[in-house]
């Protein structure tokens, strides 16, 4: 075989493989972007139905295009119901458990990662086996408790518990810990500095991706969250967002528009948080069980 027949060859199984990598490469991207549609459409119909009158909600066969486009649905919603105030009782919550899981979980988790103690791996499958008991079970132990401190219709019951843990979290934060090299640990402690010192300076700043992933998990839990503050807060002045859109929903009569238009705009802060923090977040996830 001539060395032009044998660069023939090389070129036509060349152009073989690039072809079969744009055809993979074209059916991934149909694929993805099929799944896409499949998952903004709900969304897409939410922002429409807010757009209706409420006489259109349910036609069928249904219209995708309001007639007439009604506006003035998201400023009836908003005044509708003291939504300043809830939405100022839903950041307040949700804040504090960002705060509390952020602290709470990252000193577990470290503690886990780096700490050698007697039963300490009998310690974290415990603390991981808690993870398969259902919150419903809970729920009436933990009434009665918060009850018998005097915390029902506060926001205690709602923030107090994210400083105390999460075993999701401590294992989200102690898998990205096992990544980290020890080295850098041991150089700064060759230096002078000590646990908390190395904690702060060293080992924090390197698992951002993590504790943004952490905090955004929050962050839209205590957002989102409608049956724990339906079982502590009686007090009007202290509904979160998610009981207010609950107010909307009468015995007899229901005005689905005005649901729709409060709840996309209830929707927008997280989907502006997750867009904003969507690398760290990606990040957070993909590199965390990689070792340990």
């Amino acid at each position: 075989m001539t060395y032009t027949q044998v660069s023939v060859i090389s070129r036509d199984a060349s152009a073989r493989a690039r072809w079969s990598t744009r055809v993979r490469r074209l059916i991934t991207y149909l694929l993805l972007t099929g799944t896409s549609i499949c998952f903004l459409i709900p969304f897409a119909w939410l922002v429409i139905s807010s757009l209706k009158p409420n006489d259109q909600i349910f036609v069928f066969p249904p219209t995708w295009w309001p007639n007439p486009v009604e506006w003035n649905n998201y400023a009836q919603a908003l005044t509708s119901q003291p939504f300043g105030r809830y939405a100022l009782n839903s950041l307040f919550i949700a804040l504090v458990n960002v705060v509390g899981n952020l602290v709470s979980n990252s000193f577990v988790a470290y503690g886990f990662a780096r700490f050698r103690f007697p039963g300490r791996r009998v310690l974290f499958m415990l603390l991981l086996a808690t993870m398969m008991v259902p919150s419903q079970v809970l729920l009436v132990p933990q009434f009665i408790l918060f009850h018998d401190l005097g915390w029902i219709n506060t926001f205690l019951p709602l923030t107090v518990p994210s400083f105390f843990g999460s075993a999701f979290y401590v294992f989200l934060l102690r898998q990205f810990f096992m990544t980290i090299p020890v080295e850098l640990e041991e150089a700064a402690r060759i230096d002078g500095a000590g646990p908390l010192r190395i904690f702060f300076s060293v080992v924090l700043p390197l698992i951002r991706p993590a504790l943004t992933a952490v905090a955004i998990f929050s962050f839209q839990g205590a957002w989102n969250d409608f049956l724990t503050p339906l079982i502590y807060l009686s007090d009007p002045s202290k509904f979160t967002l998610q009981l207010g859109l609950a107010q909307f929903q009468g015995s007899f009569h229901t005005d689905w528009n005005l649901i729709m238009a409060a709840s996309v705009v209830v929707m927008l802060p997280m989907a502006i948080i997750f867009f904003v923090a969507q690398k760290y977040f990606v990040q957070g996830i993909t590199m965390t069980g990689t070792k340990g």
